[in-house]
């Protein structure tokens, strides 16, 4: 019994000491680049696809049958509420209108004077952003002629995992594709309350409305979305680079000791914010200590 505890015992000794050994032991690497724990301010970004679309989308439909005979505005054209946006004839009118034209030129003009053209008017402030009709064209009530929106916003769909990083409020940096070196700033304004699945991800309508609309801004138009999730100031920090992950386990390589006999010491550190490019160091590193990565031993 004694032979098996003093087996144990030795073995427990020679064990700790290969770690001590390995752990703290001077190297023969080369180290390839080195840094030191420094204080930068950090900030975590989330970028989206989006698109123009308007706020209130209307479609301008006759409530009658009839003809076409004058549309009074063109795409992009802005108007006012109660402006007349189209004349037209009924289908009744239209069919006396054509049959005075082959009696004679008085019996037309006459008739015109009698029955006249109907407005049709706007129904709120806006601008046309389609036209689909065109004069001399026969509708019903179920044909849109002119499409026209109050306001043009962004919209786009955030995944349900990333939502805690919406807020009312922020102000997102945007750029069209078409445009991508004219951003500009916008302003959540809505966050659904109901998800939709798309492509079997449970994401959620974000309406982002633009505090200065870019001169080329139009309905449909992509859009990519730049938000700010989370920053941190003054975070002390290394470059990613320098941090090993093994499992769950985040560890550096430390240099201690003199110009002439350098320690190495691996060392498990505790994470925060990761922009991308460095990554906030909580616990494991102390302000100006210097951390290495070596070059690939040659095989």
């Amino acid at each position: 019994m004694k032979k098996i505890i003093l087996i144990t015992t030795l073995f427990a000794v020679v064990a700790t000491a290969v770690f001590l050994i390995f752990k703290f032991k001077p190297s023969k690497q080369v180290i390839d680049k080195e840094t030191t724990l420094t204080s930068r301010d950090l900030y975590l970004g989330l970028r989206e696809n989006g698109f123009v679309t308007p706020r209130n989308r209307l479609e301008i439909k006759p409530s009658f049958n009839g003809r076409i005979e004058k549309i009074l505005v063109n795409e992009g054209d802005k108007i006012k509420k109660g402006q007349i946006i189209i004349l037209m004839s009924s289908s009744e009118r239209a069919s006396m209108i054509d049959i005075a034209r082959t009696i004679s030129e008085q019996e037309y003009e006459k008739c015109q004077n009698i029955y006249k053209l109907i407005p049709i008017i706007a129904y709120m402030d806006g601008s046309i952003i389609l036209r689909q009709k065109e004069p001399g064209q026969i509708v019903s009530p179920n044909e849109a002629i002119l499409v026209m929106a109050d306001d043009l916003i962004v919209e786009t769909y955030i995944d349900e995992t990333d939502l805690r990083y919406i807020k009312k409020g922020i102000r997102p940096k945007m750029y069209l594709d078409a445009y991508p070196n004219e951003n500009f700033e916008g302003i959540v304004e809505h966050i659904s309350y109901e998800s939709k699945l798309l492509n079997n991800v449970n994401v959620y309508k974000v309406r982002i409305k633009p505090l200065k609309k870019p001169k080329a801004f139009k309905s449909g138009m992509t859009v990519k979305i730049m938000i700010i999730a989370e920053s941190k100031k003054n975070a002390p920090s290394i470059a990613n680079t320098f941090i090993s992950e093994i499992g769950d386990n985040k560890t550096v390589t430390v240099k201690t000791g003199n110009i002439n006999k350098p320690v190495f010491e691996t060392r498990k550190i505790k994470t925060g914010i990761n922009d991308g490019i460095f990554t906030e160091i909580s616990s494991g590193l102390n302000q100006g200590e210097t951390v290495v990565i070596f070059k690939p031993r040659k095989k």
